[in-house]
């Protein structure tokens, strides 16, 4: 069964849902305001594209909507608690394999005005709970470039495995860019999780 579209995610700062209809002109603001943020680690747009455009915009949201009710993605955007209205980053599971795999691959990025506080590594974490969970995922993957210290640290603070480096993997911002190709499956996860309470009772 496929979770429902008005799943919400509740971490300690943080409130994740899926994108909405009505969030089109404060999604246009995000991407805008961190267009240069986020310009080394994406893929080129098409020639005479604009990814923040109203249309763009309006058609990437029904699309993720209708991924979500297909099972095929799930994506959710970040906002604080206190400020629920105003987005700030998103975390995705795309490329979801059913039949012997059960997989997908993860992508977060954050609002430059909220790198450091330890807000994406808090999303992830209970983005991994629900993919491990309700979306009965058995494995995620995560790929990342060499030159990408902030991700690599996030990816390793939640507890991922190496699994190898994979050249010229994906054209990114025009270049094809070598990636460190990580993992972590559902077993891994409940270890981690059996391991964190334990510590807590102790």
């Amino acid at each position: 069964m496929i979770p429902p579209l008005s799943t919400r995610l509740i971490a300690p700062r943080l409130v994740m849902r899926a994108p909405r209809t009505g969030d089109v002109a404060e999604l246009r603001r995000l991407l805008r305001h961190n267009h240069a943020h986020l310009h080394p680690w994406n893929p080129a747009p098409r020639p005479g594209e604009d990814p923040t455009s109203i249309t763009e915009v309006s058609n990437t949201v029904l699309r993720q909507r209708r991924e979500w009710k297909n099972g095929r993605s799930f994506v959710f955007m970040l906002a604080l608690r206190s400020e629920p209205a105003r987005l700030i980053g998103k975390i995705a599971l795309t490329g979801i394999m059913r039949g012997a795999m059960h997989g997908a691959y993860l992508g977060y990025w954050i609002d430059v005005d909220h790198q450091s506080d330890g807000l994406c590594t808090e999303g992830i974490g209970a983005v991994l709970d629900f993919a491990f969970g309700p979306a009965r995922l058995h494995r995620i993957q995560a790929a990342i470039m060499p030159h990408n210290p902030r991700s690599l640290r996030v990816i390793e603070k939640l507890g991922f495995r190496r699994e190898g480096y994979a050249e010229r993997y994906l054209q990114i911002a025009g270049k094809w860019e070598d990636h460190i190709l990580f993992a972590r499956t559902r077993e891994e996860h409940t270890e981690a999780d059996a391991a964190s309470r334990e510590d807590s009772v102790a």
